[in-house]
């Protein structure tokens, strides 16, 4: 009566789970980004104005940190984002960031931004949208 021996399979099973145990977390790159649904609901905002950094359909880069000056309205280089992004988590690491981008500016500059973005110590970068017109 002959019989197989499974152990070497085992053995082989084991293996192969151990490499992808390892390799997954790895491969997992990118932004953790929270993306809107089409019919959300309003964001708490917890009593604070959130810092909103909007990217025109030109490419210009325009930073709103709530406090009501007129430089929200002037454009500003990814540099200047970051410096004054990192100044507001410096003094309140609960802020909220919100990027605003208009539908005609590609996918990969909004994507860049919002590394540069991730990269002042942000824990969170979400997105705006605009509700749905009304099907009625």
């Amino acid at each position: 009566m002959a019989e197989i021996n499974v152990v070497p399979y085992i053995d082989v099973t084991f293996v192969l789970l151990m490499i992808f145990m390892i390799t997954a977390p790895l491969v997992q790159t990118g932004v953790e980004v929270e993306l809107p649904q089409a019919e959300a609901e309003s964001v708490d905002l917890q009593d604070q104005v959130p810092v909103i950094v909007s990217i025109k359909k030109d490419g210009s880069l325009y930073v709103d940190i709530g406090n009501g000056d007129e430089e929200a309205e002037t454009p500003v280089d990814v540099d200047t984002v970051k410096t004054r992004v990192a100044a507001v988590f410096r003094n309140n690491p609960k802020a909220q960031l919100y990027v605003r981008g208009d539908h005609e500016v590609e996918y990969g500059s909004i994507v860049s931004v919002m590394v540069e973005l991730k990269k002042t110590g942000a824990p969170k970068v979400g997105l705006m949208t605009a509700p749905p017109p009304d099907s009625k």
